[in-house]
């Protein structure tokens, strides 16, 4: 099997003949040249994968060489081999886009270990995720099936989703079936581990086993952030996954050193309810009672308008646990992006204050515009792309800026999570409900809701779950799994319009496992 082109420009050829045997040996095509000049001549006439270029040669040098088989065929490899070890000479090579640089007298090994990198890693990085992921899919698959605990589901939702990074790094590996169905087999389980322990985590929230849900985060991590001092910066990304979150840990890991948690997001897994909870450390039950005037949610009131007094429920949460700031709250909401590059330019202002909080709604606009806009799903057709898509904005997104500016600041600590992650929505299930019915795809509250028992979990009476009564509501469910409610009036309209949406406020992994990171400057 020929596993790959090699070209070999070097004045001293003659002398590298035993590398020369050793790599056809092993299955690799080798052409050669004695100078530059005739090994330009040979680029433009052979498509090379890797070529080993000397860099101190007669006539055109390797430095002179290089840029010219570049403009050549930039997707060709090339690596210098010198006996030069000055670092200005590396700086040079790699001023000019070097692959690699290799020091003589080179050995066979090293020779074989480039040729194994430029022309074999993806086949031997494919070949070790299908060995890896097949001697670890039964223990998956068990884990999956059998009794579990909180802390069993996340290890079960990070192998998963590491799994599925993995795989968009890879072509070709025929295990994307595989791995979906293997998706939506813990969803189906997880959604049933809800359904028989939600209850249960309410009551018994310090059993031992039970998660950190949404109203509990700010004790357990802002609180003893603040208590040190220094200022803090708590950020919570409407709507990002884990799977998205680690995309963009990729860009901050230069600049911080990153521990991450997990937590569940109460139900339902909406805005309204879980961020809410968030910054008043209160279930949303107990917002409307003990302050009645900041809870503004019912199926009635505008979306916007449904989180309006976060500033003033964090307030009182400060209060609560008698937290004196040294500082004004600094409570930020940037929804566009204008004001989030206002907020950028103002980030000196606020590199000192006790507590800054920022609410970032780009992620969520993301997800809920890809229903809405033709281009966005084309941009984003599936999982990887909507991560990729993700990683774009955030690598081009004032957050980014700011976070690096924090950074350099050198004395804060940064807390990063959300309210909720999010679910695509494959499976449209039919629904009965009256004009007062909540209208959310992933939960219905209403009066006389009806739809399939399998695909939801029903709730008898909302204060059960801590959620106030909203109007006569007497039949409450929430979706399961990747489903999503749909009117029998143009049933057929709205189901392919939903589909493949991202969606949130009901069951499932994506949805309720949490990621919080602290974070602190490097």
């Amino acid at each position: 099997m020929n596993k790959g082109k090699i070209l070999w420009i070097d004045d001293e050829i003659e002398m590298l003949r035993p590398h020369l045997i050793l790599l056809k040996e092993k299955g690799y095509e080798v052409e050669t040249s004695s100078n530059g000049e005739d090994g330009i001549e040979l680029m433009k006439s052979h498509h090379f994968d890797l070529v080993f270029l000397d860099e101190t040669m007669v006539g055109l040098t390797g430095l002179e060489t290089l840029p010219i088989l570049k403009q050549i065929d930039p997707a060709a490899a090339v690596v210098m081999v010198t006996k030069n070890e000055a670092e200005s000479l590396m700086e040079d090579a790699i001023g000019k886009s070097i692959d690699d640089y290799l020091t003589k007298p080179v050995n066979p090994a090293q020779i074989l270990l480039t040729c194994k990198k430029f022309l074999e890693e993806d086949r031997i990085r494919q070949e070790t995720f299908i060995t890896n992921y097949l001697q670890n899919f039964n223990q998956i698959s068990h884990k999956i099936l059998m009794q579990r605990t909180w802390d069993d589901w996340i290890e079960i939702y990070t192998q998963l989703v590491d799994w599925t990074i993995e795989l968009d790094r890879l072509k070709n590996t025929g295990l994307d079936q595989t791995l979906q169905d293997q998706w939506k087999s813990a969803n189906l389980e997880f959604s049933k581990f809800v359904e028989d322990n939600y209850l249960d985590w309410l009551t018994d929230l310090h059993e031992e086993g039970n998660p950190l849900l949404s109203p509990h985060i700010a004790t357990k991590y802002l609180e003893p952030a603040l208590k040190k001092g220094n200022p803090v910066f708590f950020i919570v990304v409407d709507c990002m996954r884990y799977d998205q979150w680690l995309t963009m840990k990729d860009l901050l890991n230069p600049y911080y050193s990153i521990k991450t948690d997990f937590y569940s997001s109460i139900l339902p897994t909406a805005t309204p309810f879980s961020r809410n909870a968030i910054f008043a450390g209160l279930y949303p039950l107990q917002i409307k009672q003990y302050y009645p005037q900041w809870w503004n949610v019912d199926s009635n009131t505008e979306d916007h308008k449904q989180n309006a007094y976060e500033r003033e429920l964090q307030e009182s949460w400060l209060e609560r646990k008698r937290i004196k700031l040294k500082s004004k709250l600094n409570f930020i909401k940037i929804f566009d992006t204008e004001f989030g590059k206002k907020v950028e330019r103002e980030l000196k202002d606020y590199l000192d204050s006790h507590l800054t909080t920022l609410v970032i709604n780009a992620v969520d606009m993301i997800a809920h515009s890809r229903s809405d806009y033709a281009i966005l799903k084309e941009i984003a057709p599936n999982e990887s792309a909507y991560r990729t898509l993700t990683k774009s904005w955030f690598n081009h997104s004032s957050l980014l800026s700011m976070l690096k500016k924090i950074a350099e600041k050198g004395n804060a600590t940064v807390i990063i999570t959300t309210d909720h992650g999010s679910v695509r929505c494959m499976k449209g299930v039919q629904v009965l409900g009256d004009k007062e019915t909540s209208t959310n795809l992933r939960y219905k509250f209403g009066k006389n809701v009806k739809t399939e028992a399998k695909h939801a979990m029903m709730v008898k009476n909302l204060e059960d779950i801590r959620i106030p009564k909203m109007g006569i509501s007497v039949s409450n469910f929430i979706a399961k799994d990747d489903a999503y409610f749909v009117y029998p009036t143009d049933y057929h309209y709205y189901l392919n319009k939903y589909k493949d949406s991202f969606q949130h406020g009901g069951i499932s992994l994506e949805e309720m496992i949490i990621p919080i990171s602290i974070l602190e400057p490097r």
